[in-house]
Parts: structure tokens; sequence; C-alpha cells
């Protein structure tokens, strides 16, 4: 079963920080990254900076599409206006259908922002511990959505390029 998780820190540069050590953690099998992307949010800007990590991901790796849709629902729907909301509400739906429900978005748009940054994983078999002790500085916060086989296989299916 994959795990979406959204590592929190505590300055814009600290997500990108945590590239390394996950390479490393995952040459120790202690996580093993379907795909992943930073936003990167630095104070005064009115929106985070964000990229795919595709140096730590494999042939299984989502297309940018999906990390588009997220960060557009998550980061970039309130500065769009009323004009797009039922675009945004079919693709809340979407979403919602892979296993991202509104909690999960909620509680990152309220808990990311200006002066923080958030790796966002797409991975398996993560000792959860040894990867939150290893990121820089230990000071990661994590917020959790897992996705069972079915709802996967619809991420993957939906996000197809």
């Amino acid at each position: 079963m994959a795990t979406l998780t959204v590592w929190k820190f505590d300055t814009p540069q600290g997500a990108a920080d945590a590239e390394s050590t996950l390479l490393q953690l995952q040459k120790q099998e202690l996580i093993k990254v379907l795909d992943a992307a930073v936003a990167s949010w630095p104070e005064g800007e009115k929106k985070p900076k964000t990229r795919q990590l595709h140096d730590l991901t494999g042939l299984g790796a989502l297309s940018g599409t999906f990390w588009g849709m997220l960060f557009g629902l998550i980061f970039f729907m309130p500065l769009l206006g009323a004009a797009v909301g039922a675009a945004a509400g079919a693709l809340g739906g979407r979403m919602a259908d892979v296993g991202i429900d509104d909690d999960f978005i909620d509680s990152v748009k309220s808990q990311v922002t200006p002066g923080t940054s958030a790796l966002f994983l797409l991975s398996q078999d993560a000792v959860v511990e040894r990867v939150r002790a290893a990121f820089p500085s230990g000071h990661a916060q994590l917020i959790e959505s897992n996705l069972n086989a079915e709802q996967e296989a619809k991420l993957r299916e939906v996000f197809a390029e």
C-alpha cells in the first residue's frame, strides 16, 4: 500500500535540504520513494515555489499533472477566484476518488504557510520514526493520508501520462 505523506519543515529551505537525506534513507531501505515533490514558501511571497523531485523516483513515478493538480488545490485555488469554482469542484472530486480528501487538503493548506516548506512523498515501506529522526534538525511534522491498493491504482490510472 502506498502512503502519501507531507513532511512540513519550519523553514523555506528545510524540505529541499531533506532531499539528500531521502536518498540515503532509500539506500538503507528505510523507505521506497515512488514519487516526490517539494513546496518552498519564502516569507513575503504570495505563493510557494514547487518542483517535482525526479532524482528520487523510479519508473513508477506519477506525472507532473498529479503534482500540479494537488498543489493547485492546496495553494493556488483561493488565488484564482470564483471563475474556476466548478472546475475546482470537479478537481476536488477527482482527488477524493483517489484517497486525497478535503480534510487532508485543508490540513496541509493550514500548516504549510509563508516561511515554511513541505516535502510531499508517495512512498511504500517507510520506517516512519527513522525517517523523522533522519531529517535535518529533526524538525519535520508529518501530515499523512494512506491510500489503499484500489486508490493507488486509480491514482495511477487518472494521472497516467
